[in-house]
């Protein structure tokens, strides 16, 4: 991913409860390799494709072991601490206080007003994904287990839109055209537009908070989800056509829920 903006996805990782067997699903799954850190870096994982990163992963310490495992999106800042105190001006959380990650770059974790977990990456020495999918013209580019598409579902849609706008400077937002049950805007209104949000209050279950959630790119999604399974994951919604191409909602081995995207059958 070159030049983020502000307020672009920047990074994604996996929080696990048994970082062996998430390493040992998504290598094998998306033909990822890994690398542990020392721990200086409480052994925090890269995970590569052809080299380059593309997402990583921490296993939880003994007083976390009750939340559930899950994947978190960030979005890039040039000051994190600065979109922190923002982000708490209008109406989140802090989840994870602005900290020094070495001299790679500082991090935080928020809960926005709907309850959705957003990290922020303020890039130091590295600048977050590497290799990432793109989505032009309905086909997906480079596609196979590269992060491809970032989406919040939200039950409050013009608050969200707001809240993401006013700290996170989202101000190339583009609305799609509304149908009944249906509001979208993508982050940016021209290529690569990267993600968006979606009013889910049509869907989301009660007592369901508003939650993010990364799309991995697949050759066959099908095939993806057949490999999920196999290796002792699950699936959450199959596989099906869709405008913007084939795409399914999983769970890997310990619970963390994904998407897979792919061009359309």
């Amino acid at each position: 991913m070159t030049h983020p903006k502000p307020g672009d996805p920047i990074w994604v990782d996996v929080f696990t409860a048994d970082p062996a067997a998430s390493i040992a699903f998504y290598t094998e799954l998306f033909g990822w390799t890994a690398e542990r850190a020392d721990e200086e870096f409480g052994g925090y994982i890269t995970f590569r494709k052809d080299g380059k990163a593309v997402a990583g992963g921490m296993g939880k310490t003994n007083g976390e072991a009750d939340g559930p495992d899950q994947w978190t999106i960030y979005l890039s800042s040039p000051d994190a601490r600065a979109t922190a105190e923002k982000a708490k001006a209008h109406g989140a959380d802090i989840v994870v206080p602005p900290m020094d990650v070495g001299d790679l770059g500082v991090m935080a974790v928020l809960g926005d007003p709907g309850g959705a977990g957003i990290g922020i990456w303020q890039p130091g020495t590295f600048a977050g994904i590497e290799t990432a999918a793109l989505v032009e013209g309905g086909k997906w580019t480079d596609a196979a287990g590269a992060p491809s598409w970032f989406e919040l579902h939200t039950r409050d849609y013009q608050r969200a839109l707001d809240f993401y706008r006013d700290v996170f400077e989202w101000n190339d937002l583009f609305a799609m055209p509304e149908a009944p049950g249906f509001r979208y805007s993508t982050i940016h209104s021209t290529s690569p537009m990267l993600g968006g949000v979606m009013d889910a209050t049509a869907f989301l279950p009660e007592g369901q908070p508003a939650s993010w959630s990364v799309y991995f790119g697949a050759d066959d999604v099908d095939k993806a989800v057949t490999k999920v399974v196999e290796l002792g994951g699950s699936v959450l919604s199959p596989a099906m056509d869709t405008p913007y191409g084939r795409m399914a909602t999983v769970a890997d081995v310990t619970g963390a829920r994904f998407n897979l995207g792919g061009d359309a059958a």
